[in-house]
Parts: C-alpha cells; sequence; structure tokens
C-alpha cells in the first residue's frame, strides 16, 4: 500500500503563475490596485495554475513530499492541463475527479507595483467534490502523516475530511481560507494546527491585527475555541505562534527581501510546513514555522504563484 506522508484536501482552483507554467488562469499586473468602478491600464499579463490546495501540494513536492491531491476539476481543457501539471510536480492525481457539471474553477488575481494582491475565486467544480469522493480517498487519508485542509471547496466536505484524518490519528492542517465568520465551531477541534492570515484572524475573531500584540489577542480566541496550535501570519512581518501548552505569543520574524510578487507566499509557507511536520515529527513547531518563513520569503522574489516556489535542492541545505 501506498502511504503518502502529506494530503492535500482541497480545490484545484486556477491560481496564477508565469506562462512557462501551464497557460491557465490570468495574471495581471498594475502600478496599483484599481478602486471600485475604475478602470486603469496594466503592464504584464501572465496565464498559469494555482489555487490555495493546489499551491500548498506543490510546494510540500517541490520540498520532495510525497503528496497526493483530492479534489474535482471540470472536463475541459483547463481540467486537463491542471492534472497535468500536478503529474508534472510529482503529485499523485489518484483522486482528482473530472466531471461535465461544471467547469474547472477560476481565481482572477492583479498585482500592484508592490507586490500586493487582489483576488476572485470563482469555485466551479471545486464545490462538486463530496463525501463519496471522500470515502474511495480514505484510504489515502488515513495513511497520510499530514493533512491539509481549506475552504474552497464546501465547508461540510472539508469538515468531514479533517474528521477523517483526525479519527486516523494524521496531524491536520487547517487554513481557514476564504475565511467565514460563522466557521463551524468543529473545525477547531479538528485542526491541530489551525493557520490563517491577519484578515482571516479579524474575520473569524473580531480583533483588527495590526501588529504582534493584536495576533496575540486574536491567537487567545481561537485557541479557546479547541485548536492545537494557532499560526498567524502577518506577511512579510513574519508570523506567530501559540497553542495550548504555551499561550504566550511567540513572534517568528522573516528574513528581509525584496518582494516582486507576493501571490502565493502564504501557501509557500503552509506546504513547507507540512513537509516539516510529515517528515521531521520530532522538530518542535516553531522551529518548522521559522524553517517555513524562510522558504516563503525565497517565493515572494520571483513573479508568479507555483512558478516561484522553491526546489528543495535550490534552497540552503540547513533548511533540511
Amino acid at each position: 500500500m501506498l502511504r503518502y506522508p502529506l494530503v492535500d484536501l482541497s480545490n484545484s482552483i486556477r491560481r496564477y503563475d508565469e506562462l512557462r507554467d501551464g497557460l491557465r488562469g490570468e495574471c495581471g499586473f498594475t502600478p496599483r490596485l484599481p478602486k471600485a468602478g475604475e478602470t486603469i491600464h496594466g503592464h504584464k499579463f501572465f496565464i498559469g495554475f494555482g489555487g490555495k490546495g493546489a499551491n500548498q501540494c506543490i510546494q510540500a513536492a517541490r520540498l520532495g513530499a510525497k503528496v497526493a491531491m483530492v479534489s474535482k476539476v471540470g472536463k475541459d481543457s483547463f481540467g486537463d492541463n491542471y492534472i497535468e501539471n500536478f503529474k508534472n510536480n510529482g503529485v499523485s492525481t489518484e483522486y482528482v475527479g473530472q466531471t461535465d457539471e461544471a467547469s474547472t474553477g477560476v481565481a482572477p488575481i492583479t498585482v500592484n507595483d508592490e507586490g500586493q494582491n487582489a483576488i476572485v475565486i470563482i469555485a466551479g467544480a471545486n464545490l462538486l467534490l463530496n463525501s463519496e469522493d471522500l470515502e474511495k480517498a480514505s484510504r489515502v487519508i488515513c495513511c497520510a502523516k499530514v493533512v491539509v485542509c481549506q475552504l474552497e471547496i464546501r465547508p461540510a466536505i472539508t469538515l468531514e475530511a479533517l474528521k477523517i484524518a483526525h479519527k486516523a490519528g494524521v496531524k491536520t492542517i487547517f487554513n481557514p481560507a476564504p475565511a467565514v465568520a460563522d466557521l463551524d465551531p468543529e473545525f477547531y477541534k479538528e485542526s491541530d494546527v489551525f493557520c490563517c492570515n491577519e484578515t482571516e484572524a479579524e474575520i473569524l475573531t473580531g480583533i483588527e491585527v495590526c501588529n504582534i500584540e493584536d495576533a496575540g489577542k486574536a491567537g487567545s480566541i481561537l485557541l479557546e475555541k479547541g485548536c492545537g496550535s494557532v499560526i498567524i501570519t502577518l506577511g512579510a512581518e513574519g508570523s506567530v505562534l501559540m497553542s495550548q501548552g504555551k499561550r504566550t505569543p511567540h513572534y517568528i520574524p522573516t528574513k528581509k527581501v525584496k518582494a516582486v510578487d507576493t501571490t502565493g507566499a502564504g501557501d509557500s509557507f503552509l506546504g513547507a510546513l507540512a513537509f516539516y511536520m510529515a517528515y521531521y515529527p520530532c522538530m518542535d513547531l516553531e522551529e518548522m514555522s521559522r524553517r517555513a518563513c524562510d522558504i516563503a520569503s525565497v517565493s515572494v522574489q520571483s513573479q508568479g504563484t507555483q512558478a516561484s516556489y522553491p526546489h528543495r535542492a535550490q534552497l540552503p541545505q540547513e533548511l533540511f
């Protein structure tokens, strides 16, 4: 029986990379993000692959993890090419289904000159992933070392996947994105690591996260809801880690680099974190988070999402 150290339960929405990465999706570069109702000129356009779960999956695979994807795409050229992209990155597609009931999901992105982005998700086939699909994938889920889930499929299916993993003793990482204010309380209890960014933390807790102190307040609320550990990512400032056994906020800075495109940096962090949890289980979560921050800081120095994700051979070997 194959044993997958990491299983990524998510979507196959096409978030966007450089042209060489597959020609599926849209990423436009502009001097600034447009205001509501405003039309402005951009200066660059790329097409490629992405999506939170897919990005996290591929970053983990590029670090050397053995990875499987559980998702659904359309029976269209986008879906065909998406499956090919997974295979080209060493990701098992045994549980990537195709349907003719919806098109492959998309997520147009606009990136400004400072590397900040705005994203609109159109879920498409992702919303058709169902309990039957999870049942078919239950073997690989239960044999995994880590399962990563997000909210780009139906929340009930995401929660079901987390429960299957937790019941089997598999470590779980939950990324509540896109965040919803009325998140089912059971999500927290099924999450060994609950990882969100500042915006998502504010939606979930009502605390505006502008600094480390704010992140600590939001993290305390999330811990009270029952998750094992909380990581709140702070973009270029790094992340804040808290856990049930150590509720004092621990700040983990990131390396200062010149950001070219921050799209998918959080997914790079999560993919790297999952890799470390699967392959370095004796490493403490603080050190895993520090190394994941270092890998994410590499990704923002190049344009594109998956195109910017480093392979293990491109990284300092002290990270491994």
